[in-house]
């Protein structure tokens, strides 16, 4: 999860600076150098324990062996294919704006009124807690990829956030 923080453009009008302007993304442990380590480890144990049986005359396990070599590899693949996708969570003063991208860069936005959103989530969050904006009947689940202590920090920070959108802007003192 990235939480940025809110532009500080004067040049921009009042309700349309970000209150808050957040990117989440699922987590991946494991690094492009991680993944080619894991793979030569993979491929350099494969390939000796493939000789072992090929030099005892069991050269068919050698294919085998090969094909959890491929089988890992694909399944990692498939994996960093699914890290693509992301949200975005952006707060004015006058609309949330939703935004989801899937692996493929599919966009699906929605635009709610902060001023009726009621943001829902477990305090404290269990394993399969959702965080879920609610506003007039309709129901949006976002941050479905994140942990339930990550998914508990972005409903805090929405909130918090919330709250300074709802309150009325500060009266100009005359001196």
């Amino acid at each position: 999860m990235s939480l940025s923080p809110p532009a500080s453009s004067d040049a921009a009008p009042a309700d349309a600076r970000p209150l808050l302007d957040v990117v989440v993304y699922p987590h991946r442990s494991l690094g492009p150098t991680g993944f080619l380590v894991l793979m030569a480890v993979l491929i350099a144990c494969s390939f000796t324990v493939g000789l072992v049986f090929y030099l005892s005359g069991a050269w068919p396990v050698v294919g085998f062996l090969g094909l959890d070599v491929l089988i890992v590899y694909v399944a990692f693949r498939l994996n960093y294919r699914a890290a693509r996708a992301y949200e975005t969570v952006r707060l004015t003063t006058a609309a949330l704006e939703i935004t989801k991208v899937d692996p493929r860069g599919r966009r699906r936005s929605a635009t709610l009124q902060p001023y009726w959103l009621a943001v829902d989530m477990d305090d404290p969050p269990r394993r399969d807690s959702r965080l879920t904006l609610r506003t007039h009947g309709r129901r949006l689940e976002i941050g479905g990829f994140l942990t339930p202590d990550e998914k508990l920090d972005l409903a805090r920070a929405l909130r918090r956030a919330l709250d300074q959108a709802r309150r009325p802007p500060a009266a100009v003192q005359p001196h």
